[in-house]
């Protein structure tokens, strides 16, 4: 159901139950009201007659009271004498008792309200008791209702009519007002469904009014140059690994090309295939790497961390490195009993990359150190070593994707770029970071942090 229609139906039904719980208070003020002036009368009259029956003597003669007991039709008064009969009476009632008598009150009991319906119709009356020597007499006045009534009865048809031109108005209100509430809502929503994502610059209008449509506004173009950005990464992403693929696929084919060509000697087709072996474990690390980030980027969780040896894992690096190392030298230095909370699987590919990358340019004979400590609740790994240290310009681009240094790129052996990148997602992925550096005394140095879940 559209928000518009949902708010007018809500203003609706706020404006009926105001309406109804309004005229009914109204109505029940009224009422009160109303019987309160028809008791005040009543009480007047009832203490005229009161003191002419206590100043009456023993021959009870009402003509001079003539003028208070005869009254319109809506008023009208009884003398009821102490054996019961009645002594005087309005013409309009009659000769017979309007109370029985146990509803008569006595002096003790004081005046009594009673409400009764007489020939069809509500009258309300009031019984005084009075002491005289022969008894309690009691005198009765009353009063109909019927114009008490006729007036509620008004009153109420014009609540009920005003109510419904309200709630009509409120009704119309809320449309026109929830309309003019949502107008720009919808033109936002018209400049989003008129994005272009072939427009990298794309954005939206944003209201001068400064409230909360201009504030979602910010906030849209805000989400929006993030999913530009993060397009845009995308798009870099598979523009380099398409780049990255050309290279090893061009040379497995040619590989390939040349070991089927007829009359080659045995040892060349060998070496071919042994090429295009080597191309293809290649393409498969260049693969996994993509999927390892790819996985990365969308929140997918690459790490599951227990307790392990960190000495254990570096020293399964070192080894594979020494084997690999030519001429260079690596050094490990980490407690026999060092252990954290890890992923042992994830910890052994970064440090290979960080090592390979180091054996890259660590010159022959020089020293490639691994060094391993907590630090409160950090696992600190330092990889350095004593090459040419990486380009000051290159430090801050070092753990983007397919970035590689002037150096890296003149080696043959050089990677896609990706090495430094999957570092920096495991170390995130430990909820840690990674720095790199160039040291004072020559050499570069990367420092890998993977935080602990309590103090060490």
């Amino acid at each position: 159901m559209p928000i518009r229609i949902r708010l007018t139906l809500v203003y609706l039904a706020a404006a009926v139950l105001l309406v109804v719980a309004g005229g009914l208070l109204l109505t029940r003020q009224l009422h009160a009201g109303l019987l309160a002036s028809v008791d005040t009368g009543l009480r007047t009259r009832a203490d005229q007659l009161a003191q002419a029956v206590q100043r009456a003597g023993d021959n009870l003669d009402f003509q001079d009271e003539t003028s208070r007991l005869i009254a319109p039709r809506e008023a009208f008064a009884q003398v009821i004498a102490a054996n019961g009969q009645v002594a005087e009476s309005s013409e309009a009632v009659g000769t017979a008792a309007l109370l029985a008598p146990g509803d008569r009150p006595t002096p003790a009991q004081g005046p009594r309200f009673v409400d009764r319906r007489l020939d069809h119709e509500s009258v309300r009356l009031l019984a005084v008791p009075v002491a005289r020597r022969d008894g309690t007499w009691v005198v009765v006045v009353g009063s109909a209702l019927g114009p008490t009534e006729q007036a509620q009865q008004q009153v109420r048809q014009g609540l009920v009519a005003g109510g419904i031109a309200l709630v009509l108005l409120a009704g119309a209100g809320s449309w026109l007002l929830a309309g003019a509430a949502l107008r720009p809502v919808e033109r936002l929503r018209r400049e989003v469904d008129e994005l272009s994502d072939q427009d990298p610059a794309a954005s939206l209008e944003v209201p001068r009014t400064r409230d909360e449509l201009a504030a979602l506004a910010v906030t849209m173009n805000r989400l929006l140059g993030r999913l530009q950005a993060a397009l845009g990464r995308e798009r870099q992403l598979v523009a380099d690994a398409s780049h990255e693929l050309r290279t090893p696929l061009a040379a497995l084919r040619a590989e390939l090309e040349l070991a089927l060509r007829p009359g080659r000697p045995h040892d060349q087709v060998v070496e071919a295939v042994a090429g295009a072996i080597q191309d293809t474990d290649r393409l498969g690390r260049l693969a996994e790497d993509l999927l390892l980030l790819a996985r990365s980027d969308e929140g997918v969780a690459i790490v599951h961390p227990k307790p392990q040896s960190v000495r254990r894992v570096l020293t399964g690096a070192v080894e594979a490195a020494m084997a690999r190392a030519g001429g260079t030298l690596l050094h490990l230095d980490a407690p026999a009993d060092l252990v954290a909370t890890v992923d042992a699987d994830r910890l052994r590919q970064a440090v290979d990359n960080l090592l390979d990358n180091a054996l890259r340019v660590a010159p022959p004979g020089s020293v490639v150190r691994v060094h391993a400590r907590l630090d409160g609740a950090l696992l600190l790994i330092d990889v350095a070593d004593a090459g040419p240290g990486f380009p000051e310009d290159f430090l801050p681009h070092a753990f983007e994707r397919f970035r590689r240094s002037d150096l890296a790129r003149d080696r043959c052996h050089g990677g896609a770029g990706l090495g430094l990148a999957i570092v920096k997602a495991i170390a995130e992925a430990h909820s840690g970071w990674v720095r790199a550096s160039n040291d004072p005394a020559g050499g570069a140095r990367v420092q890998l942090a993977l935080r602990q879940p309590g103090p060490a």
